[in-house]
């Protein structure tokens, strides 16, 4: 579970419906320990969890704090990043602009372009400062399947803003995330069909 509460992230701040602003400098004398974000892994061998996450960023977005999921393999909508769905007023979801979900490491050139610019575009904005929460949804299969380098994705996490939580979700989590990770949770089926 996220738990953030409201750090600067502006060199100024609206005060609660009073209209002044205040500077990040009179908000650190009222919270003198910056809060650090989590990296969070929910990993399990099936593919079926997505909902329990998705559950929790909207809840964490329906609290005003800003949210991107991103699910890396997920197409067949047509939206690409150039089309987010927003979910309220704080929560983006983008896919690959694909006409089919990714299964297979073998990806044509369209394919491959498609996932790269996602990736490349979620970086740019977390970098930027435009989301609290990131949930990187099956992100453990695209580097497993060789599509994503898991040097880049371990770099991204630690020039990430301090602030920012993430979540990385997927199977077979490699394990030099898993030794990253502040929480690792597993989701396990308490019997076998």
């Amino acid at each position: 579970m996220v738990s953030q509460i409201e750090t600067p992230a502006l060199n100024s701040l609206k005060t609660q419906g009073l209209g002044e602003r205040r500077t990040v400098a009179e908000v650190s004398r009222r919270f003198p320990h910056a809060i650090e974000g989590l990296v969070q892994v929910f990993t399990c061998s099936h593919r079926s969890f997505f909902t329990s996450v998705m559950a929790q960023a909207l809840r964490i977005a329906g609290q005003g704090t800003s949210v991107l999921v991103v699910q890396f393999l997920k197409g067949g909508i047509g939206q690409g990043h150039e089309h987010p769905v927003r979910l309220g007023q704080n929560l983006d979801w983008i896919r690959c602009d694909l006409p089919r979900c990714i299964d297979t490491p073998h990806l044509d050139e369209t394919e491959m372009r498609s996932l790269l610019d996602l990736w490349h575009h979620t970086q740019s904005v977390v970098m930027q400062g435009n989301y609290d929460l990131v949930v990187l949804d099956e992100l453990s299969l695209a580097i497993n399947f060789g599509l994503i380098a898991e040097t880049e994705v371990l770099a991204f996490l630690q020039k990430r803003p301090s602030h920012v939580d993430v979540i990385l979700t997927g199977p077979e989590m490699p394990p030099a995330i898993l030794d990253v990770a502040d929480q690792i949770t597993e989701l396990r089926r308490s019997h076998q069909p």
